[in-house]
């Protein structure tokens, strides 16, 4: 007779065998499943070989065109101030005016003294030079025979006086006289002497000169009345003012300042390494603060450099419509040096740089894994750069995605739509 509890325990342990069958086929086919590599999604773009420009960018500080610190001449206080900080003015136009009622004195003055000086002259070169020589030589004889009669009356009365034939009235009298006839003589024949000597073209220069003095000194007190008024040297904008109406303006210091700023001069330090490429006339841009582009070109490549930075100076002029670049202020410039022909390009955003400079790309092999490239980059332009070694035109590198890629990894190319 079967034992029943016997056949129970037969098919329990049947019953785990084939669960425990079961277990160990399981976990065989777990560790014969191979494990898959996962794919990365990236989007890239072909190197090109095309031209590029060769472009240095540098800060740069905006300096006005020309500018003119107005210094005052003459000392005096201010009696008016016809412009204000801000106003545009021209060249020659009336900016200021001095207290000058002296200098005006002074300047009528003068004007007298050559309107004298003038008649002297026109009288001195209309006269008959040898009509008065010949004058003079009469009044000399007429004053020499006036002398002789005189002196003859004297010395003929003074016997009268010492035979006491006349009183000594007469004498006194006939003295005087003669004393005057003398002086008359003398003065004569000085005269006459004067005109022998000289002649007509020494009395003619010397007029002459005092003309040319009095209008020296006329024109002299013309100058520092005009000295008084002030003008602007150049077309601008005032921009400083730092003296009040009632203050001392003194020569040296600035009275006012005025800057032409319808055009503005850009300077920037550029390395050493870059000044070969550049010449004065090459195109340029400078950007404002505002990102408003301003065209205009290299004036000054500066053939010094500074030791402290190892860069110098590159001036760049441009036209500043509307005045919106100011004096002082930061901007950027842009020069092209130049263009490089069949250069071999890839979008700036496939560059990966290192923390120790270098820079590197990923590029996609015919494995669709990435490969990473190490590369010497060259001129920069918008949104490519020059690649000088490393990658050659047609290769595929990968713009978005590379980050942190590894080297050899899996991808998948997509679309910029795709995935976007």
């Amino acid at each position: 007779m079967t034992n029943p509890f016997a056949s129970s325990r037969v098919r329990k342990a049947a019953g785990l065998g084939l669960l425990a069958a079961g277990l160990v086929s399981a976990g065989c086919s777990k560790k014969e499943a191979p494990e898959t590599e996962p794919v990365i999604p990236v989007q890239v773009a072909e190197a090109q070989r095309v031209a590029v420009k060769r472009t240095v960018a540098a800060e740069a500080i905006v300096f006005p065109l020309t500018q003119s610190a107005v210094v005052p001449k003459v000392s005096a206080p201010v009696r008016e101030f016809l412009v204000n900080r801000g106003d545009h003015v021209r060249r020659g136009q009336l900016l200021a005016v001095l207290e000058n009622k002296d200098l005006t004195a002074a300047t009528v003055e003068n004007q007298g003294m050559v309107k004298q000086a003038e008649a002297t002259y026109r009288i001195t070169t209309a006269a008959s030079i040898p009509e008065e020589y010949e004058k003079a030589k009469q009044d000399a004889r007429a004053s020499k025979q006036a002398l002789e009669a005189a002196q003859v009356l004297y010395e003929s009365r003074r016997e009268l006086l010492r035979q006491g034939a006349i009183a000594r009235r007469l004498v006194d009298e006939a003295n005087v006289a003669y004393v005057q006839a003398r002086s008359q003589y003398e003065v004569a024949a000085r005269h006459l002497d004067t005109l022998e000597k000289t002649g007509r073209e020494a009395q003619v220069n010397s007029v002459e000169g005092q003309l040319e003095a009095a209008k020296g000194r006329f024109q002299a007190a013309e100058a520092q009345l005009q000295y008084s008024r002030i003008t602007s040297p150049i077309d601008g904008v005032v921009t400083d003012r730092p003296v009040y109406p009632g203050e001392m303006a003194a020569p040296g210091t600035p009275l006012l300042t005025v800057m032409d700023i319808s055009r503005v001069i850009a300077r920037a330090n550029v390395p050493v390494d870059q000044l070969d490429f550049l010449k004065a006339g090459n195109p340029a841009t400078i950007t404002g603060h505002d990102g408003s582009a301003y065209p205009g070109k290299v004036t000054v490549v500066s053939p010094a450099v500074d030791p402290n930075s190892t860069t110098a100076e590159v001036w760049v002029q441009a036209n500043n419509p509307g005045e919106r670049l100011r004096p002082g202020e930061t901007v950027e410039v842009s020069i092209v040096a130049g263009t490089i022909e069949n250069a071999v390009v890839v979008p700036t955003a496939a560059i990966v740089p290192a923390s120790d400079g270098s820079a590197s790309v990923m590029v996609v092999g015919a494995d669709s894994a990435a490969h990473e490239k190490k590369v010497k980059i060259g001129v920069r332009e918008a949104d490519r750069v020059q690649i000088l070694e490393g990658v050659s035109p047609g290769e595929r590198v990968i713009v978005v995605g590379a980050l942190g890629l590894q080297d050899n990894a899996k991808v998948r190319i997509e679309t910029a739509d795709k995935h976007e």
